[in-house]
């Protein structure tokens, strides 16, 4: 994988993931490079949409076909500060992007290396080079804190009745 910008793009996709806290949201967020430059953003909406299929990278994606006014997405680049899980790396395949970086691993559902890798296997038509652990510990470490004061509000409601 050729790019040197790795940190630069995923921190693009890190403010699209601190968008989605701001809602609410799992605090996920996604890039997308084309030719050195971004062309489509997005970060998670499930529960704003109420649609489980409102994941960052899906959203991302779409922009990016319709900006490029192509499915084929082949010389793109997706940056995501959370490994995708089976429909996200089912859906970067099918739009054929050529690169996958990821920031936190996901070992309960990621599919592009850790729980299973849907991106690099060859009885599919299209592989996708994967880059894991950019900036990690910073993607990591918003879902940790988001889910903390989620459980923490959960707590405080407990206690309250």
């Amino acid at each position: 994988m050729e790019n040197l910008n790795h940190e630069k793009f995923m921190r693009e996709a890190i403010k699209e993931a601190k968008k989605a806290e701001l809602l609410g949201e799992v605090p996920i967020g996604a890039v997308i490079v084309h030719n050195d430059e971004i062309i489509a953003r997005a970060h998670n909406l499930r529960e704003s949409k109420q649609s489980s299929i409102a994941h960052a990278e899906i959203l991302a994606i779409d922009m990016a076909c319709q900006k490029l006014e192509t499915w084929r997405l082949e010389e793109a680049t997706l940056y995501v500060t959370l490994e995708p899980c089976p429909m996200c790396a089912g859906a970067s395949m099918l739009s054929r992007i050529a690169n996958v970086v990821y920031g936190a691993s996901d070992p309960k559902g990621g599919c592009a290396g850790t729980f299973m890798n849907l991106l690099q296997d060859q009885r599919f038509n299209h592989q996708s080079e994967v880059l894991s652990g950019v900036l990690e510990e910073e993607c990591g470490q918003l879902l940790t804190e988001f889910f903390r004061k989620l459980r923490d509000e959960k707590r405080k409601e407990k206690q309250k009745k």
